[in-house]
């Protein structure tokens, strides 16, 4: 095998080339916050370096580190938008990193954050049962996670949390939008049932659109109309 092509192919997470001036003024997009959970020193530096080129999106890497898993519940509880935790099976105790796994789904109701469990003792932890029993999105021997697949697996986990970071906006986003109708609809009622008129405005869909609507009550009964226009972009 030649070994300059090998080297090539070990030099798969550096980027080519540095960002030219203009580029490099313009203000960086937040970094990804990944979490290493571990008791051991050595796995920080070393999962770190392995991962300080990584970029998705567009976007670095940013890392935190706990020692233990009652901190790393306490930073998990700062910082509420922590993308990956990389999590050890085994610190303070021999099961300390599935509570801190339970806790995060089950305490902190964090359902977005990425789990990956690893451990030095693959004999002390059945895999087949981890990933059954517990809400974790991958398990690594941290012996067979080498640099390229730490790559992957923490590749992979990102694309997952940004999917789901994007389909819960749009879920809080529809649920503001009914909301917001549910509002001014009722608004609305009570106005034609007092035999006034009544003009609102909703914000609807992405981009936003602002329409107005405006209601009048009518001559029978509880009959009204109702009628709406988009407004203009004010931009």
């Amino acid at each position: 095998m030649d070994p300059q092509a090998d080297d090539a192919s070990e030099g798969w997470m550096i980027e080519d080339e540095a960002p030219a001036t203009d580029e490099a003024a313009v203000a960086a997009p937040a970094p990804w916050k990944v979490l290493i959970v571990d008791d051991d020193v050595d796995v920080h530096v070393v999962t770190k370096f392995s991962l300080s080129n990584a970029v998705f999106m567009g976007r670095r890497l940013s890392f935190l580190h706990a020692y233990s898993g009652v901190e790393a519940l306490q930073t998990l509880r700062q910082h509420d938008d922590i993308a990956l935790v990389l999590l050890d099976v085994i610190m303070e105790t021999t099961d300390a990193g599935l509570k801190v796994a339970t806790r995060i789904r089950d305490e902190l109701h964090n359902a977005l954050v990425r789990i990956v469990l690893r451990t030095g003792q693959p004999g002390q932890a059945l895999e087949h049962g981890i990933i059954l029993d517990y809400d974790i999105n991958d398990f690594w021997c941290k012996t067979d996670l080498t640099t390229r697949k730490l790559f992957t697996t923490v590749i992979a986990s990102l694309r997952g949390y940004h999917s789901l970071r994007e389909a819960q906006r749009r879920i809080d986003l529809a649920q503001a939008e009914t909301a917001q109708l549910r509002q001014q609809a009722l608004a609305a009622l009570d106005a034609v049932r007092g035999g006034s008129s009544w003009t609102g405005v909703v914000t609807l869909g992405e981009p936003p659109l602002r329409i107005e609507l405006a209601a009048q009550p009518g001559g029978e009964g509880e009959r009204f109309t109702i009628a709406g226009r988009v407004l203009p972009d004010t931009v």
